[in-house]
């Protein structure tokens, strides 16, 4: 309605709305008419304004349902529309409102009226607003590949060919730059393929994604895992520093090679300054309690200088870590999440023991015996890292300094050499 008729239902002057409305600046005159304009203006500012609907023309308004409060209210919208008046900025209006910065700059930029001519600014209009909001709540919303054919058409072609999402969206913003409409994100095509077939993209899925799930694996929360220890961890961090330029012999890391569907695994063991390496012989399961009593086993006969600490990853099979740390007198620490690059002599011995054990086998017919020729055969090979010396050769040159200390694993002949 017009701003007369609007002052008239308030029952205020129809200037005196028009100052309501575009705000006023002080104006001094003989007869005080600058605290009139204020007191004028002051119960209403920091208040919520209203404007009646008027009955006779039947406007009556439905009851609307309750919204969220993360959202802005209309009244909310009124008070950005009087404060950008008064030339506010947008952190002064965030903090009168309660709400973030960056809530009420994306008020405005999605919901300001564009400007109608190059030197007339935009504005922002607080019902209009309000109209464009309540019109993009509604759910569920059509799908962009559901009204695009062409595009829905490219990424079944591309999907029939092997392709992935994230790679048939990469080329989209490659071949049609210009054309938003043809431009969405990996995770909008995994919403089509996994929506409820309605139009969209529903062949086979199966077939055409490379993990072949009909249906989207749950992502657990981070704060919503369940701890795998029940004594804290200690850390790669807190290890001794001796530890990493390999001067100091005693320091191993560990890890499981596990067969098929995790049915089945052998423990390794890896000495940093020798690469000398033990096989964890398991016929009882990886589980916490059996890897304890194995890794025990595999320790019992090292003498206390190559005894310094052990570094694992964050498997589930050393939840005993603490009890095994208390008897056998080797601490654990444990390195950080998709950080397998801080055991990398462990993991480098991992590729090398496939050739021996291959993936997918089933590795619990593998003996204690066939383990020990293994890791026999292994520590004999001549590597560059120690000059041409093999693990086993610079492991009996430690043990030689305690005649009185068992050997550990099998007993290697030194081979010979064409060069000594």
């Amino acid at each position: 309605m017009s701003i007369r008729e609007a002052s008239r239902i308030v029952g205020i002057n129809r200037r005196t709305g028009q100052e309501w409305l575009n705000g006023c600046a002080e104006r001094v005159t003989a007869r005080g008419g600058s605290k009139a304009i204020r007191a004028a203006v002051q119960p209403v500012v920091g208040a919520p304004r209203t404007f009646p609907l008027n009955p006779r023309r039947g406007e009556l308004k439905a009851p609307a349902l309750p919204v969220s409060s993360r959202y802005l209210s209309e009244e909310e919208r009124i008070r950005i529309a009087d404060l950008r008046r008064e030339k506010k900025s947008i952190r002064s209006i965030a903090a009168a409102l309660g709400r973030s910065p960056s809530t009420v700059s994306r008020e405005i930029r999605c919901n300001c009226n564009p400007n109608v001519r190059p030197t007339h600014p935009s504005y922002y209009r607080p019902f209009t607003a309000q109209k464009r909001a309540e019109s993009r709540r509604p759910r569920p919303k059509t799908r962009r590949v559901e009204t695009c054919p062409e595009l829905q058409d490219f990424i079944q072609t591309r999907l029939d060919e092997k392709w992935s999402p994230e790679q048939i969206a990469n080329i989209l913003r490659l071949e049609f730059p210009d054309r938003p409409e043809m431009n969405v994100s990996h995770e909008t095509i995994y919403r089509a393929l996994y929506a409820q077939p309605r139009g969209g993209l529903w062949r086979e899925i199966g077939r055409r994604l490379r993990t072949g799930r009909s249906l989207r694996k749950r992502r657990r929360r981070p704060d919503q895992r369940t701890p795998r220890f029940i004594h804290p961890r200690v850390m790669i961090s807190q290890r001794p520093t001796e530890a990493d330029d390999r001067a100091i012999a005693g320091h191993w890391e560990g890890d499981l090679i596990v067969g098929t569907k995790n049915g089945s695994a052998i423990g390794t063991l890896v000495e940093r300054s020798t690469r000398y390496t033990l096989l964890v012989h398991l016929p009882h399961g990886h589980s916490p309690g059996a890897m304890q009593t194995a890794l025990l086993d595999a320790v019992r006969g090292l003498p206390t200088t190559l005894k310094r600490s052990l570094t694992w990853d964050q498997g589930t099979e050393m939840a005993h870590h603490h009890a095994f740390a208390k008897i056998s007198g080797v601490p654990v620490y444990f390195c950080d999440p998709h950080s397998p690059w801080q055991r990398g002599s462990n993991e480098n011995t991992n590729g090398l023991l496939r050739q021996y054990f291959p993936k997918g086998a089933n590795l619990s017919k593998y003996s204690r015996e066939d383990l020990d020729a293994v890791a026999a055969e292994l520590n004999a090979r001549p590597r560059k890292t120690l000059g041409w010396d093999s693990p086993a050769e610079r492991f009996s040159e430690l043990l030689k300094n305690d005649p009185n200390t068992p050997r550990v694993g099998p007993v290697l002949p030194k081979l010979p050499r064409s060069d000594k």
